[in-house]
């Protein structure tokens, strides 16, 4: 039997919280209640905006744990598992299905720059070693290497992979890998500014940097997209647009942290070698909060 998904909607790529050098659990669980009475249709720990690079394994494996118990299956949980050694995937998307996890989201092997053969390989031992649904996360900002569509269509032929996180900003992509998988590939834009043309092109939802600090107009905006409802989608779109221009204004998650402390659901803390936003981007910030009527 395939372990293939249908999410849909908005899914928060979730930050972790620093308290005193450790990861601060309790603002961390109460981010996730928050996210869930906002109305985020899914939660996604420990990948890019997680902060996952500077996580111990311990600490890795710990945030996996607490979301999905703080989630109480109220939405799904899709872990982060990537990395750019085989094994240590592999040894990630174990334990978050032990944990509870509802899938993985694996992103492709950063910085040793695999073949698409070698991408092929990678995603299918994880998929071997697996029973719970694999999201591909393809970012070739961050990772270097592009999934192309060929190939992707192979490893949809395996019995856990089950869809994408797209973070090529090209929305020409949902519709080849559309034509190419069909409509059941489960195609989630991991890009919030065009999360609406992705949208449109037959996306399914947004594993969203935004929805962290915005996740009510997020979840609205994904909904409106889902019923073909694109002029209140472009409203809600022209209301978050500087939000999601701001957040990336120096590198993620340190533009959303420090949002996030302004709401007060947490410090603004980052690990090296992140560092805190310069008080140029926070006024920035501030005024897209005010932009989208998240504060006064």
């Amino acid at each position: 039997m395939a372990a293939k998904t249908s999410f849909r909607g908005s899914f928060t790529a979730l930050v972790t919280p620093f308290k005193n050098g450790s990861v601060d659990e309790k603002a961390f669980r109460g981010l996730i209640d928050w996210q869930i009475a906002e109305g985020t249709g899914g939660l996604v720990p420990v990948g890019t905006t997680g902060e996952s690079p500077t996580l111990s394994h311990d600490e890795h494996k710990s945030v996996v744990e607490w979301c999905v118990e703080q989630a109480k299956g109220r939405v799904p949980v899709v872990a982060g598992a990537g990395s750019n050694s085989t094994k240590e995937a592999i040894d990630f998307a174990q334990h978050a299905e032990k944990a509870g996890a509802d899938a993985v989201l694996v992103v492709t092997p950063y910085y040793n720059k695999p073949t698409q053969e070698g991408l092929y390989q990678h995603f299918k031992a994880i998929n071997d070693a697996i029973g719970i649904p694999i999201i591909i996360y393809n970012i070739p900002g961050r990772s270097v290497v592009d999934m192309s569509v060929d190939t992707m269509t192979r490893l949809y032929e395996l019995k856990n992979i089950a869809g994408v996180k797209d973070a090529t900003a090209n929305v020409v992509r949902v519709s080849q890998q559309r034509a190419a998988m069909g409509a059941d590939f489960n195609q989630l834009s991991g890009e919030d500014a065009t999360a609406l043309g992705f949208m449109a092109h037959g996306g399914h939802g947004c594993i969203s940097v935004t929805s962290n600090v915005a996740p009510r107009l997020c979840a609205e905006f994904q909904a409106c997209c889902l019923k073909g409802d694109y002029a209140n989608a472009l409203k809600l779109q022209d209301k978050l647009m500087p939000l999601h221009t701001t957040l990336f204004i120096e590198t993620n998650p340190a533009p959303a942290k420090y949002a996030l402390s302004v709401l007060g659901k947490c410090a603004d803390t980052v690990r090296l070698p992140m560092v805190p936003v310069s008080e140029k981007t926070r006024a920035a910030v501030r005024e897209a909060m005010v932009h989208a009527g998240l504060i006064n």
